[in-house]
């Protein structure tokens, strides 16, 4: 068991990174150094470096229906409750929907229609009428929706969350080591000698020569940073430093884009709920500081796979594809946008980006302890796209990994399957069509540049 005054690092500033540093903190543990790539936080490495990501508790899963309750209750406190905005929350269909995402749907209602908490604050909503009498903006057809509105739900802004929880843990005592050079970890330190090293193309580990007790990690600067505990929870970059990683983690993204609204549209458009359209995508209140409006399609995302069989996101000498999206995923927002508000369903995207993330084939987090490593390597990964919403109570588990000295939840545990190459589209019902790579999408997104001039 690692002693509290015993030198942490934790590679990466984004949401998880964060959290862990102020419940450890907050634990007692005094010598804490996080170590981020970026320049500043909200880093632009982190999934969370975006302007809101949805907060709401329905799970067909009742376990981690309860650590979502227990999450909002932490973004309704003074340190975490000037980035959470309860707006409520609309799940819907369309009367075009395949029956997967209709299923989706009923579950979801299904696990909270019968809870003490959620009971009272859920009206089902039943074709058009209804969804306008609620959210009278809505000025769209409608066509064929189905849904609910949960009124103990809505978002929180993340980009912003990042940055109060980062000078908050400053204030108490946390040191950041931040750049390009100084704060990118390029290779893991072991006793016996280098273990897992990342590429100097950022593709991908080199080498892999043995293992043991993790002393710490070397950054790009050349300078090895020391610990007894390394906590990596650099999210879809993990496997670039533990390659075994990538064997059932997935570094998967999915599309988000924006539409700039005036002043006028902004507070038109104020206090809406936050709705997710289950066959289309979702979107939020307008940011009032940006006045952009936010929406991200539905379906699998995109991964990026090498030849192992490993996907990561695109290295140093491959700039992620930004500025636009997949041509099938703008025609979902457009008509989710035609189906709503259809005043603004031909205007231009902007801001548009791919949003990386770890994903697992069953949506599970993985929170343990790396095996051979003498529990002085831990791993934090496979958000799965639900992982921000847990920011005010993750670290608290994390904590309790290093009491326990072991991780006591099988759901949790590293794995030792190989799910490589596998089709994950069927494994959980939130996923809607098949996954596709990103090279695929790149050469869609050509042609219909070429088609459109």
């Amino acid at each position: 068991m690692t002693r509290k005054e015993s030198p942490v690092l934790i590679l990466g500033g984004g949401a998880w990174g964060l959290s862990t540093a102020l419940h450890m903190l907050n634990a007692g543990y005094i010598d804490i150094t996080v170590i981020e790539r970026a320049e500043q936080i909200p880093s632009r490495y982190s999934a969370a470096w975006d302007l809101n990501k949805i907060v709401r508790a329905e799970y067909e899963d009742a376990f981690y229906t309860e650590l979502a309750l227990d999450a909002m209750e932490g973004w309704k406190t003074p340190l975490f409750g000037p980035y959470y905005h309860q707006t409520g929350y609309v799940v819907a269909a369309t009367g075009r929907a395949p029956r997967k995402a209709i299923d989706h749907l009923e579950k979801a209602l299904a696990s909270i229609s019968s809870h003490p908490t959620f009971a009272p604050e859920i009206r089902q909503l039943n074709g058009s009428k209804d969804f306008k009498d609620h959210t009278w903006q809505y000025s769209g057809p409608l066509t064929g929706f189905k849904g609910y509105f949960n009124r103990i739900a809505g978002y929180a802004h993340s980009a912003d969350a990042l940055k109060g929880i980062w000078e908050y843990c400053v204030s108490r005592g946390v040191k950041f080591i931040m750049g390009e050079s100084a704060g990118k970890a390029v290779e893991l330190l072991y006793a016996g000698g280098t273990a897992f090293a990342a590429s100097s193309t950022g593709t991908g580990p080199e080498k892999v020569t043995g293992k043991g007790r993790c002393i710490g990690v070397r950054t790009a600067d050349g300078k090895r940073h020391l610990s007894d505990l390394t906590i990596c929870a650099l999210g879809a970059y993990g496997a670039q430093l533990i390659p075994n990683l990538g064997n059932f983690i997935v570094a998967r993204c999915w599309s988000v884009a924006h539409v700039q609204l005036s002043e006028a549209e902004t507070d038109y458009l104020r206090g809406i709920p936050t709705t997710n359209v289950r066959d289309l995508g979702f979107f939020f209140e307008p940011d009032p500081k940006t006045r952009l409006f936010k929406l991200c399609p539905l379906g699998t995302g995109y991964t990026n796979t090498d030849g192992r069989g490993i996907s990561l996101p695109p290295g140093d000498r491959l700039p992620p594809p930004q500025d636009y999206i997949p041509f099938e995923d703008e025609q979902k927002l457009r008509q989710l946008l035609r189906e709503t508000f259809p005043w603004m369903a031909e205007r231009p995207f902007v801001d548009q980006k791919l949003c990386w993330f770890a994903d697992t084939a069953d949506s599970e987090y993985c929170i343990d302890f790396v095996p051979d490593t003498d529990k002085s390597l831990v791993v934090l990964s496979g958000d799965s796209g639900h992982g921000f919403k847990m920011m005010p109570s993750f670290g608290k588990w994390v904590v309790e990994l290093l009491d326990n000295d072991s991780q006591k939840l099988p759901r949790w545990q590293w794995r030792n399957t190989d799910s490589r190459g596998q089709d994950w589209s069927t494994s959980v019902s939130w996923r809607i069509g098949s996954s596709r790579e990103l090279h695929d999408l790149i050469e869609d997104n050509s042609r219909v540049i070429k088609a459109r001039l």
